[in-house]
C-alpha cells in the first residue's frame, strides 16, 4: 500500500480521498497488488492473527445462527488499527443462503424502512419481494429494460431508523428490531469480547456492480463504546479503512462473502469508504453457487432452508451484487435520547422525496439527490 500511496498522491488533494479514486476508477483498472486479502491467507506485514476466547460462546449457540464454533474462526487485527477485528467468513456452509434471503426477502419489508420510501407511495413499496421476485426469477436482465424495485434497492433501515437529513436516531422512528439478526450479532460481539451487546439499529447497503460509497466516519450512535459490526454477502468489495482525520491515508483490504468486520475502541471512528465493488473469488464464488442447500443446516439451528424459488431469485441477485449490514448498539446504559419531534415524511408534488446520498468520488459531505436509483452511490453509511 505505501508504494502505490506514493506513486498517487500529490500535495493538491488528501490522501484519502486520492487512493479513493485510484480504486474507483473505470478507464483505467486498478493494480490490486496492494490490497490487503485475509481470504487469500497470505499475511501481509500488517495483518497479526487473532486468537478468540472459544468459551464465549458455547458451539450450539453459534451453530443455532449458522456459525462455526468460534475455536475454527481466523480472525485477524491490523497494525496500526487497535479494536479493528476481521474475520474471515466464519459462516457455516449453507447458512449464507438463510442471510441473503432475510437481506432481500424479510429485511425490506414494512414496518421497515426503505431509500423507495422516498421517491414512491409508501403501498408501492409494501412488497417489494413480492413485485420482483417473478421477473428476476426468468427473465434475464439482457432481455429486461426496466429495473425491479429490488435491483432499485440502495438501503434498509432497522429498529431505530437514521435520520439522514439531521444524522440523528430518535425514540419515536423505531420498529422491532429481527431477533434472528440480533441473535446473530450478539454471539459475534460477544466472541470478539462485547458480552451483552444490544442490537438496536441496521443499516443494509445494496450494492450493484457499479456502486460505490464515499468516505465517512459513523458518529451519529449516542454510545461509541460498543462496537460497529459489519457482515458482507454476495460480492467483494475494496474496503479503505482510514484514519481519525480524513486526510489520512487508508489500508486497503478486500471484503468477500460471509467476512465479518468490527471495529471498537480506537477504531470506533475512523473514516472509511468502499470506493469499488469486485467479482467473487473463485473459492467464494463456488460457494455463492451452492450454499442454498438444505442438508448443509445443523441440527439445533433456529436458521429455516430457503425455498428452491426464493434462491433463484437470491442466486440472480448476488451473482452481481453485495449486500452490507451494519449493526450498531445506539444507547449506553441508563442514556435515552432527547426530546424530538415526531418524525414526518415531506413529499413533493410529484410524489417524492429528497433523501441523501453520500458523495461517491470526491468526499464525505451528504449531498441531496432527487434520482430515485440513478446515482453509481449506495448512498448510505456502512461501516
Amino acid at each position: 500500500m505505501a508504494k502505490m500511496a506514493a506513486s498517487v498522491l500529490d500535495n493538491s488533494e488528501d490522501a484519502f480521498r486520492k487512493i479513493f479514486k485510484f480504486y474507483k476508477r473505470r478507464d483505467l483498472p486498478p493494480d490490486f497488488r496492494d490490497v490487503t486479502d485475509f481470504c487469500s491467507g497470505a499475511a501481509g506485514e500488517k495483518i497479526v492473527p487473532v486468537k478468540l476466547n472459544p468459551a464465549a460462546v458455547r458451539d450450539g449457540d453459534a451453530v443455532s445462527v449458522g456459525l462455526k464454533p468460534i475455536r475454527d474462526w481466523r480472525a485477524f487485527s491490523l497494525q496500526g488499527y487497535p479494536g479493528f477485528i476481521f474475520i474471515s467468513n466464519p459462516f457455516l456452509r449453507g447458512s449464507q443462503a438463510y442471510w441473503v434471503r432475510q437481506c432481500l426477502k424479510t429485511y425490506p419489508q414494512k414496518p421497515n424502512v426503505c431509500n423507495l420510501d422516498m421517491h414512491m407511495p409508501l403501498s408501492d413499496t409494501q412488497d417489494i419481494w413480492g413485485r420482483s421476485a417473478q421477473v428476476l426469477r426468468f427473465a434475464s436482465s439482457e432481455k429486461r429494460q426496466a429495473k425491479t424495485l429490488l435491483e432499485k434497492l440502495r438501503w434498509v433501515t432497522l429498529g431505530y431508523h437514521y435520520n439522514w437529513d439531521t444524522k440523528t436516531y430518535s425514540a419515536n422512528h423505531f420498529t422491532p428490531f429481527p431477533s434472528d439478526l440480533h441473535a446473530l450479532s450478539f454471539r459475534i460481539t460477544a466472541a470478539c469480547g462485547f458480552p451483552g451487546f444490544s442490537s438496536e439499529a441496521a443499516i443494509l447497503n445494496y450494492y450493484r456492480s457499479d456502486s460505490s460509497l464515499g468516505i465517512h466516519v459513523d458518529e451519529s450512535e449516542l454510545d461509541h463504546s460498543w462496537p460497529l459490526l459489519s457482515l458482507s454477502f454476495g460480492q467483494s468489495a475494496i474496503f479503505l479503512l482510514g484514519g481519525p482525520r480524513k486526510q489520512d491515508p487508508p489500508t486497503a483490504m478486500f471484503i468477500h462473502s460471509g467476512d465479518v468486520m468490527l471495529m471498537s475502541g480506537p477504531s470506533r471512528l475512523l473514516y472509511h469508504a468502499v470506493p469499488r465493488i469486485v467479482p467473487a473469488p473463485q473459492e467464494r464464488a463456488a460457494v455463492l453457487e451452492d450454499f442454498s442447500s438444505a442438508s448443509s443446516l445443523q441440527e439445533g439451528s433456529m436458521l429455516e432452508a430457503v425455498a428452491e424459488e426464493d434462491w433463484a431469485v437470491c442466486s440472480r441477485y448476488i451473482q452481481s451484487s453485495r449486500v452490507n449490514v451494519t449493526v450498531r448498539q445506539v444507547l449506553g446504559p441508563g442514556q435515552s435520547f432527547p426530546e424530538m419531534p415526531p418524525i414526518s415524511v415531506q413529499r413533493s408534488d410529484e410524489g417524492r422525496t429528497d433523501g441523501y446520498h453520500n458523495e461517491s468520488a470526491d468526499g464525505d459531505r451528504w449531498k441531496r439527490k432527487r434520482s430515485c436509483s440513478g446515482s453509481d452511490s449506495v448512498g448510505t453509511k456502512e461501516t
